[in-house]
């Protein structure tokens, strides 16, 4: 056979380099993530105190698991941070924007400046081609709006491509969210689009993963339409309980029988406090906001009384508690267990448990707050409340318990050992996570949520899925 006729060598494309650009939760997690699948990244960000601590081999905020992973990925060689976007621009193949999309301070609406500076501060530095990728949630046609700003800065003009890949991360369950999740969204605009996210999510792709290609559009919409459905679920429960607590009935008996209906499912159908944190409240609010500019307002309608639900039961809580204390919070010591918007986490963000003992305090309530993990950040948000460092701590003398963030340290913990502590042995189960049998056995007084005042306990449905994971790659 002749060296001309000879079957040319297979061209073996090198991984694509990537950027992440946003290193708080979301950009953080993805960046180690990316390491940890083999490839090389760069994370970016304009804070050069998260970027020190990252480096440092420190993660700036809680997270099960990521600390050993970020350790893992930095002695790989494969991962390394910089504030430089100049370093950034000449890097990356495919750039991954993750920075925060929080409420605007005077609307409903996403505030959408950190979207906007990422995408600006790549595009003028950019002369190849490359793939700009947004995984942050944003109100639908922001992807088309931010391809033709891109494309009207970049030198590259039209050949800069911009594609959609929405997060779909739970805090506390996050590396294993992005290493194993449920399914990969890509929004693309081309095949060659298409092609770049699927070499960057191979090793996700190769354990057939499922994935959705759809346009830019979709791709922003399935993100609030999850967490809106979510929330939904969530709220329509606690309205249940509502009529459970006007009416003498059990709410929980009442989810365990609908967890049964294959077509509801039990997951995400646990009565209580109700939703927090930086994701579903502000996202519910900011699509509601968006529909309402489109002209289809009345579509998503509903989500107005879905967060309404929401936080009337932080109001209900506090009146259970009241009751709980013989109706007057005037002088009463009251531990409030946990701050957290959710155990494993030590978000504050709009957390029920935190304005829960805010508007005790309001009401003369001498409050003890205490958090395994979120005291840092509690104290930041309302300095005036009394923070302590452990359960022991915030029970001592407590005339009304109050479990607010459903931590393992607080459902293990036990009724005799609590009650040596307190005054008076009364409880108020936000999180429907106790044994009521347990307690009122061992002389508690025990109140939850649309549950009659002598209540026994109902096992609701849990998921393996929803158990704080150990991870392995």
């Amino acid at each position: 056979m002749s060296t001309s006729s000879a079957a040319k060598p297979a061209i073996v494309h090198p991984a694509p380099r990537i950027t992440v650009i946003g290193t708080g939760y979301l950009g953080a997690t993805h960046a180690v993530c990316m390491a940890i699948m083999g490839f090389d990244v760069l994370g970016v960000d304009v804070d050069l105190r998260k970027i020190d601590l990252l480096r440092a081999g420190r993660v700036p905020f809680f997270e099960p698991g990521l600390p050993e992973k970020l350790e893992e990925a930095l002695a790989s060689g494969r991962l390394r941070f910089t504030t430089d976007f100049d370093e950034a621009a000449a890097f990356g193949d495919v750039h991954f924007v993750c920075v925060g999309t929080p409420q605007a301070a005077d609307s409903s609406a996403a505030d959408l400046t950190y979207v906007d500076a990422a995408f600006t501060a790549l595009a003028t530095r950019i002369d190849r081609k490359v793939l700009l990728v947004g995984k942050s949630t944003v109100p639908i046609g922001t992807a088309a709006r931010l391809t033709a700003m891109v494309q009207s800065i970049s030198p590259l003009g039209g050949e800069l491509e911009l594609a959609w890949n929405p997060e779909f991360l739970r805090e506390g369950f996050a590396v294993q969210d992005t290493l194993f999740p449920d399914r990969l969204v890509f929004g693309v605009s081309s095949p060659w689009a298409e092609q770049q996210l699927r070499r960057v999510f191979a090793p996700i792709l190769d354990r057939a993963t499922p994935v959705i290609v759809a346009d830019l559009a979709t791709s922003e919409l399935v993100k609030v339409a999850a967490n809106s459905f979510l929330a939904t679920k969530i709220s329509f429960i606690n309205a249940m309980a509502e009529i459970c607590e006007a009416t003498g009935a059990d709410v929980n008996h009442l989810a365990k029988a609908l967890s049964l209906d294959d077509r509801i499912g039990g997951r995400f159908l646990k009565p209580g406090l109700g939703f927090g944190g930086g994701c579903l409240p502000k996202d519910i609010r900011a699509f509601k906001y968006r529909a309402e500019e489109l002209g289809v307002g009345q579509a998503v309608g509903f989500l107005g009384e879905v967060d309404s639900i929401n936080n009337r039961r932080r109001v209900r809580t506090v009146d259970l508690i009241r009751e709980l204390a013989g109706g007057s919070l005037a002088g009463v010591r009251v531990a409030a267990l946990g701050a957290a918007f959710k155990p494993n986490s030590d978000d504050v963000r709009d957390a029920p448990a935190l304005d829960v003992a805010r508007l005790l305090y309001l009401e003369g309530a001498i409050v003890s707050v205490y958090d395994p993990e979120a005291n840092a950040n509690a104290h930041r948000a309302y300095p005036d409340l009394n923070y302590v460092g452990s359960l022991a701590e915030a029970v001592e003398q407590a005339d009304v318990v109050a479990l607010l963030t459903e931590w393992s340290e607080f459902r293990d913990a036990d009724p005799d050992a609590l009650g040596a502590h307190v005054s008076h042995r009364r409880i108020l189960d936000g999180r429907h996570a106790l044994n009521s049998d347990d307690y009122t056995s061992k002389g508690w007084q025990y109140r939850a949520l649309g549950r009659p005042a002598q209540a026994t306990t109902v096992e609701l449905a849990t998921d393996i899925r929803d158990e704080v994971p150990t991870l392995a790659v």
